[in-house]
């Protein structure tokens, strides 16, 4: 399983699979990412899991939704052929299927596919949305560091003593919460 954002609780999903596995008196061993389905690099328990999957420590892979394991129906249907070629089943909770059937393989293909198509949508719902508050002239994204309350006061303060030589760069980033590219902005592009 892997979370979408960090904000998420992935308890939400774990208490649910527990209890599956623990109804059919399955052994499990968890494997938990903190990083969406397409960051693939960050998936470090992903990976682990296919590992201990090809060397056929685990015989079935249970996950809360497609949508959280896979980022394209390429990518499913080509981990689906890896798990099968390893003799390694695959479930998914939530949207009741289990791939260790044709019928099952045939509805894994149908949602994986119908998983990619609605986050397809959502990524061209939120572009276009983000696309009309620009044109209304609204600011997307975090607001600039000098918008921040109190900024302007501490940085009247601190410049001089950056540009002086009194106090590092560093340690001015620091203490105006802001990063070292941003710090650079305010100086005028790095004087």
């Amino acid at each position: 399983m892997s979370t979408r954002d960090k904000d998420q609780d992935p308890e939400l999903q774990l208490v649910p699979l527990r209890e599956y596995i623990a109804s059919r008196d399955w052994v499990a061993t968890e494997y938990v990412d903190e990083a969406s389905a397409v960051d693939l690099r960050r998936r470090t328990a992903w990976h682990q899991l296919l590992d201990d999957a090809r060397r056929r420590c685990v015989d079935r892979v249970l996950v809360w939704k497609l949508d959280r394991a896979f980022r394209s129906t390429l990518h499913a249907l080509r981990t689906l052929e890896e798990l099968d070629g390893w003799g390694v089943g695959f479930a998914c909770l939530t949207q009741e299927l289990d791939t260790t059937s044709p019928t099952g393989r045939l509805v894994f293909t149908v949602r994986a596919a119908v998983a990619e198509l609605e986050r397809s949508l959502i990524a061209d719902l939120v572009r276009e949305g983000l696309a009309r508050a620009h044109r209304q002239g609204k600011q997307i994204g975090r607001p600039r560091a000098e918008s921040r309350r109190g900024f302007r006061a501490r940085w009247d303060i601190l410049e001089p003593q950056i540009r002086s030589g009194a106090l590092s760069r560093r340690a001015a980033a620091a203490q105006l919460g802001i990063g070292q590219g941003t710090l650079a902005r305010q100086l005028g592009g790095g004087s």
